[in-house]
């Protein structure tokens, strides 16, 4: 017997927080983290000519201008949306 999507939903859901109940979710998300990071490393010395520090300077600083940018798409979405049921 299959699952509707809301039991499929329901099971994921019970799975995440027995996962997280036995499990420091810092831990359990740090490769997640470091692969994120990595991304933004090799997208501001993609030859790996900078010094750590450097990187990592210019990694954190292109971490934020994403950020900046998902919000100002998150604006425009809510801005348009609102217009929308105007």
């Amino acid at each position: 017997m299959s699952l509707t999507p809301s039991e499929r939903s329901l099971r994921a859901r019970a799975a995440a927080h027995a996962l997280h109940a036995g499990t420091d979710s810092r831990q359990h998300l740090q490769p997640a983290r470091e692969a994120f990071m990595a991304r933004f490393e090799k997208q501001v010395d993609p030859e790996g000519k900078l010094n750590p520090e450097e990187r990592a300077r210019r990694a954190e600083q292109a971490r934020k201008s994403y950020f900046v940018g998902l919000s100002l798409k998150s604006a425009k979405a809510r801005r348009a949306k609102k217009a929308g049921a105007a």
